[in-house]
């Protein structure tokens, strides 16, 4: 029997300048008195994370900041944040402020500060043993600082697994924040090269929810068997159509002009829309490619980030397998691939599986992504290894609207060595 039922879940949501002077009037409806502000050192050094704890004082809220949090997460990291988070406990709540990086960090620290035994039971097999926490978890502002992740609207917490180089993550409906506290004001201070790689992770969560396999098309499942990714349908595509319009205007003005305050609003608002998104349709093949890429990469050191070590930009690793990505999966719902590309670049005519491929290597020229997986170090060499963790990401490939085989990886692996 067909599915006939798709489920739907997202946090509160707070949007607007301004919006995250009022934290601490929030966590006091939760009745808290003791918080942790979770952020990376580039973000304290804003001030941002200091001044959300500082207005909690007047609520009654004791607020400490841990600032500590690694970009691009690890095992080794997000255990060192759980050490500390369970060694200066007990919290009542928590408050994540900054990238993905900083919101996936606290939702592991939640999980680990609420329930019992170590990162590893928690990670989504075959990488690690995919155990369902037992207990409730704390409540969890995520206060975004970069558009592009959508982790404030999502279930899921990324990671890298140092010693198995893959890139995986933690997959359960209770890792959602309570509230996302969307403010754009604070994305002004964002590089170009991150506001130019974490777009492009807005834009293919996006058009994969949007060509993601219909609802429709899984057998049925039983109450028990329900996850949070349950394939495109009605209220996904509404989200996605509209991050992809406002991304048609806002992303390049905010790439080459980040004081605009008008393009970061917008691109504040699809960053949000599309995790409401790909938050309940899931992503697909993009996204399973770019878990190895992120995490085998040797000497590359993207604008805009830390340069202590190498490492692929987690939207940048995405967008690099994208246009041929797209070009593979046109044959399985060709009116939604040209649909979004018309969406994406409005006025033109297009036809065809180079459509969508032709619109997203235009986008990437024009705000310095890599030219491909040849531009970020990798060759032909490396495709066996990157097939081999793309095929780990069975809950990926599993949304994707064509089976994907290891053939099939490889193809589009080898075609996105170089883009143009």
């Amino acid at each position: 029997m067909s599915e006939s039922v798709f489920t739907y879940g997202a946090p509160g949501l707070k949007f607007g300048e301004g919006a995250s002077d009022e934290i601490g009037y929030d966590l006091s409806q939760y009745g808290v008195s003791r918080v942790l502000v979770i952020t990376d050192p580039g973000v304290a050094a804003t001030g941002h994370p200091q001044r959300v704890a500082d207005q909690m004082a007047k609520f009654g809220i004791e607020a400490s900041v841990f600032d500590s949090v690694h970009v691009e997460p690890t095992d080794a990291s997000l255990e060192a944040a759980i050490a500390y988070a369970r060694g200066t406990g007990p919290w009542d709540a928590f408050v994540a402020v900054g990238g993905g990086s900083s919101i996936d960090t606290a939702k592991a620290v939640n999980l680990l500060c609420t329930n019992d035994g170590e990162l590893m039971d928690y990670i989504n097999a075959p990488v690690g043993r995919a155990r369902a926490p037992k207990n409730p978890l704390k409540p969890l502002v995520a206060v975004p600082t970069t558009t592009g992740t959508g982790a404030e609207s999502t279930t899921i917490c990324v990671l890298d697994v140092l010693a198995q180089k893959v890139k995986t993550g933690i997959s359960h409906a209770r890792l959602r924040p309570t509230l996302a506290v969307v403010d754009p004001a604070l994305t002004l201070t964002q590089p170009a090269g991150v506001t130019s790689a974490a777009g492009m992770d807005i834009l293919c969560h996006a058009l994969e929810s949007y060509t993601a396999r219909p609802y429709q098309s899984y057998d049925r499942k039983q109450p028990e068997q329900r996850v949070p990714y349950c394939g495109a349908n009605p209220i996904s595509d509404m989200w996605s159509e509209k991050a992809m319009s406002l991304l048609s205007h806002s992303f390049r003005r905010s790439v080459h002009h980040g004081d605009d305050a008008e393009a970061r609003h917008q691109m504040a608002l699809a960053a949000t829309m599309a995790g409401l998104g790909f938050g309940n349709a899931g992503v697909h093949i993009p996204h399973a490619n770019a878990y190895p890429i992120a995490g085998r990469v040797e000497d590359f050191r993207p604008e805009g980030y830390p340069d202590e070590e190498a490492m692929v930009p987690h939207g940048m690793a995405v967008s690099l397998t994208a246009p041929e990505a797209f070009r593979w999966t046109f044959e399985a719902s060709p009116e939604r691939h040209l649909r979004a590309a018309e969406l994406l670049a409005p006025g033109h005519s297009y036809d065809g599986p180079d459509a969508l491929p032709s619109v997203l290597t235009d986008l990437m020229r024009d705000i310095t992504i890599p030219n491909g997986l040849g531009a970020v170090g990798y060759d032909e060499s490396d495709v066996d290894d990157l097939v081999e963790g793309t095929m780990k990401q069975q809950r990926l490939l599993a949304t994707a609207p064509r089976e994907v085989n290891e053939e099939d990886a490889a193809a589009i692996l080898t075609r996105s060595l170089e883009l143009w």
